[in-house]
Order: structure tokens, then C-alpha cells, then sequence
């Protein structure tokens, strides 16, 4: 109630011809006590006038420019942390667009709040640790992981027929926890790495929630999980798909020995375009899958590369390589490049399984969206690093739909 009633006295403060914002203010447990009296959390749309809302919580304040939390005011309220959200409402988006020369850091330091995930609000505290190791707060990775897959599916369907939907199904649930199982590969191999990077030091074993051994066990289990499923497929779906875990165990070391782990990550995670053709047909047909292969092998070249720029100063201080930090100022030129090639491999992987004109179609409204990343993302901005890289789910989206339709309408 007293939540409420301070997000309504804030409102009154904003000037709507300068923002569209609104402040959303949380309190969250947390067993560690503040570390000083007073902590102040910088909010983009109040400036400097003094409200104290003293009928409520003699410890909260709001200042134009801060919002203060008083711990020495506040005793009964010790044993929780101040979390402050911002909400835009707007096109940009306040909290995705730091005004040029703000800190855009988005790790959690002295002054940066912490914004809960469903996780934090709906798991038990048990499994909380369990399931941000296997990010399932953060699907992007799953549906970039899931995508080729069901391309894969779609395009080995017959024309005129939707495609197998309990194959669908599994390699969802495939993609979801071979991703978790990836996750948890990398969190344990790059502790030491992670707790130097803002963005990482809060993974769970980076931080300390989990021990090695917990999460050793954790990627048994998902590796459990996963067994169950591929056991579902074709004896050759089963060997082909049980030779990617080579992949997925060793792709966390590449960061260590070349410029080019996104590269080695493209090989990974684009397994799913020849398992998915060959769950359905038996086996591979070289000319129209491993088209489909490289192309999404580009594509992790564009997004991933994208995503790295977001880490390379502390890339830089750790010692750990990347496309980011090899390809320096020529970025934008070397993922165009790879876009080229996801898009020419797609139309000639298309051309040769004989798809449907609407194919044709979406592949050039996804030609768009690729171009549209490539050419405004700013790679400066860690903001817009990360808004361009999860765009790519719905990349993934426009291709599948155009190989349904391509299928359905040959």
C-alpha cells in the first residue's frame, strides 16, 4: 500500500512534456544488511525538489535528482534492499537509453539496483540459485538455440503437409535444457573469469550460491533430461546429436585460444539444423542442409559478435578474446559480411529442397531485420547491444514462418 501511494506522489512530480516514465518502487528480502546508512539510487525523471513522505516511512525521501533510503531511520526494514525499476513508456525507452555520457554499466556495484526476476518473485529460494545458472529467466539463448532446429523440421515436412509437431516438441524441450546444460559448462569453467566481469559476477557460481559440485550435479541432471529425449529419435539422430556435446563442452575454452569463439559458438548452436532433417528423414541431404548450416553459422557470427561488444573492456582487462575485440572499428563491416552469407545460404538451401515462393517472401522481410540490427546498432552502448541481440528471436521467427508457408503453399 505504501508502495502505491509513493509511486503516485513521484508521478506528480514528472513532467510529461520531457518523459513518459514512471517509477515502479520494490522492496525485496535480502539477508545481507546494507553496507552503508545510506544508499541513493539515481532515477532519470525527478530533479530536485524534496518530497518527504513521512507519513508512511520516516526513512524514505525523494529528491528530484535521488531517491534516499535511510537505514539508521529504518531499523524494522533492515533486513531488505531497495530495488527501483524504471518503466518507459516511451519508443527509446529511459532505462534502455542512458543519455550519452552515463554510466551504462549493467553489473551491480555500490550504486546500481538490483530489479528482481520471476524467479526471485515466484521459485522457491531453494531453486532459485539452480534455475538463473540455467538462465531460464533470460529464454533468448533458448530460442536462438531452438530456431534452427525447427527451420531444420519445417523444411524436411513434405509439401503441402505442417510439419511433425511431436518432433517440434522435443527439440524445444531439447533446446531448453541443452541450453541450461550449456549454461551451467560455462559458469563452471569461467568462475574465476566471471567474478572480473561487471555483467557475470553475480552468476550463481561466480558469486558463491552454488558450490562446483552443485552445479556439477545440476548439469548431470540436465544431461539426464536430455538423454531421455534423444533416445526418442532414429539411431542415427542419436549419434549425430550425442557428437554436439563435444561441441557444447569445449566451446567456453575457445574464449582462451582464439579471436574467434562466436565462430566455434555458431557450430554449436546451429546443430540443431542437421539433427532436426535428420530426426525426420533418417540422414542428411548434404545440399540442402549444410547450406541451412552455414547460414546459421553467419547469423551466430552477426548476433553473438553484436552481444560481445558489450563486454570487451573487461574482456580486455581479463585477457579473453572475441570477434568484438578482433574486429575493433570494422565491426559493422565484417557482420554485414556474415549477414550476406546467412541470407544467400538460406535462398540456396531453400532452392534446393524446392520451397514455395512465400519463402522467398519472408526471407527478404528477415533480410530487413538483419539489416535493420546491423545498421543502427550502436556498439558503444551496451543498451543497444543487448536490444539488437535479442531482436534475433524474432529473425529466427520470420524464417520458420516462411518455411511453413513455403511448405504449405509449394
Amino acid at each position: 500500500m505504501a508502495a502505491y501511494w509513493l509511486i503516485r506522489t513521484s508521478r506528480r512530480l514528472l513532467n510529461p512534456s520531457i518523459t513518459s516514465s514512471s517509477s515502479v518502487v520494490s522492496l525485496s528480502h535480502s539477508a545481507a544488511l546494507l553496507s552503508s546508512s545510506t544508499t541513493t539510487a539515481k532515477s532519470p525523471g525527478l530533479d530536485n525538489q524534496f518530497i518527504q513522505v513521512s507519513h508512511w516511512f520516516q526513512c524514505y525521501g525523494f529528491t528530484r535528482g535521488s531517491f534516499k533510503f535511510s537505514q539508521e531511520k529504518c531499523v524494522p526494514f533492515s533486513n531488505y534492499r531497495l530495488s527501483v525499476a524504471w518503466i518507459s513508456t516511451s519508443p527509446s525507452g529511459l532505462a534502455d537509453n542512458p543519455r550519452k555520457g552515463e554510466n551504462q554499466n549493467n553489473g551491480n556495484d555500490g550504486n546500481t539496483v538490483n530489479i528482481p526476476s520471476w524467479i526471485d518473485l515466484y521459485l522457491p529460494s531453494s531453486i532459485q540459485p539452480y534455475a538463473k545458472l540455467a538462465r531460464l529467466d533470460k529464454p533468448i539463448g533458448t530460442w536462438l538455440l531452438a530456431w534452427p532446429c525447427m527451420w531444420s523440421i519445417t523444411l524436411a515436412a513434405s509439401p503441402g503437409n505442417l510439419p511433425d509437431f511431436k518432433m517440434l516438441t522435443l527439440f524445444g524441450c531439447g533446446a531448453l535444457l541443452l541450453r541450461g546444460a550449456g549454461c551451467t559448462i560455462n559458469d563452471l569453467l569461467d568462475r574465476d573469469i566471471d567474478t572480473k566481469v561487471e555483467r557475470t559476477k553475480l552468476r550463481p557460481v561466480a558469486s558463491g550460491l552454488l558450490t562446483p559440485f552443485q552445479g556439477i550435479c545440476f548439469l548431470g541432471f540436465q544431461l539426464f533430461l536430455g538423454l531421455g529425449i534423444l533416445l526418442q529419435l532414429n539411431n542415427y539422430s542419436r549419434i549425430l546429436g550425442a557428437s554436439s556435446l563435444l561441441l557444447v563442452f569445449s566451446y567456453p575454452l575457445m574464449k582462451r585460444f582464439t579471436f574467434w569463439p562466436q565462430a566455434y559458438l555458431g557450430l554449436t548452436f546451429n546443430w540443431g539444423a542437421l539433427l532436426g532433417w535428420s530426426a525426420i528423414k533418417g540422414g542428411l541431404d548434404p545440399a540442402i542442409v549444410f547450406p541451412l548450416y552455414f547460414s546459421g553459422v553467419c547469423w551466430t557470427l552477426v548476433y553473438d559478435t553484436i552481444y560481445a561488444h558489450q563486454d570487451k573492456e573487461d574482456d580486455l582487462k581479463v585477457g579473453v578474446k572475441s570477434t568484438a575485440l578482433r574486429f575493433g572499428d570494422s565491426t559493422k563491416e565484417w557482420i554485414s559480411a556474415f549477414g550476406i552469407g546467412c541470407i544467400s545460404s538460406l535462398a540456396l538451401s531453400g532452392f534446393n529442397a524446392a520451397i514455395g515462393w512465400p519463402y522467398y517472401a519472408f526471407l527478404a522481410a528477415a533480410s530487413g531485420q538483419l539489416a535493420w540490427q546491423i545498421w543502427t546498432v550502436n556498439l558503444s552502448c551496451r543498451a543497444d547491444c543487448n536490444r539488437k541481440f535479442v531482436s534475433n528471436k524474432w529473425f529466427g521467427a520470420i524464417i520458420f514462418s516462411g518455411i511453413l508457408f513455403g511448405r504449405i503453399f509449394p
